[in-house]
């Protein structure tokens, strides 16, 4: 597999497509980073081994594009010279190297294609890094503004259940006050009713009850000298 393969994935990356994904945004933010600095020191290494073989394949087509030059310039001196024989030398030479630049030249694009591609990746990496960076705290804030709604809703459920418990309580209680008082009604009902003979009849056998008495105490007081 070759190294843009590799990375081909990580140019195409979304932060914000992960992070919809995820369960916990703080955790995976954390993880996500340090995956991107892992992954921003192979590319920053990979991209560097290709710039560098893309500077050395450039050396390569100029180094060769000056052989052509100097042997083009050495068939002028000897067709100057009368050497007809060393003009054809000269060029033929000229031929053969302009045949291998063509060659290097197709390798250079190769290589300045490639190195571009890698540099996109590198820098989409440090923009991502510092993209997420800069939003971590913003949404570790959020992530934990979140969490404390959700114990305030919890909470606030709990409230509300005891709040319907006490409704409850005063409906039973009501309830139990109605059976009381028909409780009382009943009995009040169910009383003989006062027969006021009897209870005359009472009152003053009773009074007779206490003269007697006082009628006693009277003697013996007479009887002691008191």
């Amino acid at each position: 597999m070759s190294i843009l393969e590799r990375f081909s994935d990580i140019i195409k990356a979304n932060i914000n497509d992960i992070l919809d994904k995820c369960e916990d945004p703080a955790k995976m933010i954390d993880q996500y980073l340090r995956d991107l600095t892992e992954n921003l020191a192979e590319v920053k290494s990979e991209t560097a081994a290709v710039m560098a073989e893309e500077t050395r394949t450039k050396r390569m087509v100029d180094d060769n594009a000056a052989e052509v030059k100097k042997y083009e310039d050495l068939a002028r001196k000897a067709l100057l010279a009368g050497n007809e024989g060393d003009a054809r030398v000269f060029l033929e030479k000229k031929q053969e190297l302009a045949a291998a630049g063509a060659k290097l030249a197709a390798t250079y694009e190769t290589a300045r294609v490639n190195a571009e591609k890698m540099r996109q990746m590198h820098n989409k990496l440090v923009d991502d890094i510092e993209t997420l960076r800069g939003r971590r705290e913003a949404i570790k804030a959020k992530v934990a503004v979140a969490k404390t709604q959700d114990k305030v809703n919890k909470l606030t459920g709990a409230a509300d259940k005891a709040e319907g418990a006490m409704a409850a309580f005063d409906r039973m209680e009501q309830k139990a006050d109605r059976m009381l008082d028909r409780a009382n009604a009943m009995a009040e009902l169910n009383a003989e009713p006062v027969n006021e003979v009897d209870a005359l009849e009472k009152k003053y056998a009773s009074a007779d009850s206490n003269s007697e008495v006082d009628a006693e105490l009277a003697r013996l007081k007479e009887e002691m000298g008191l």
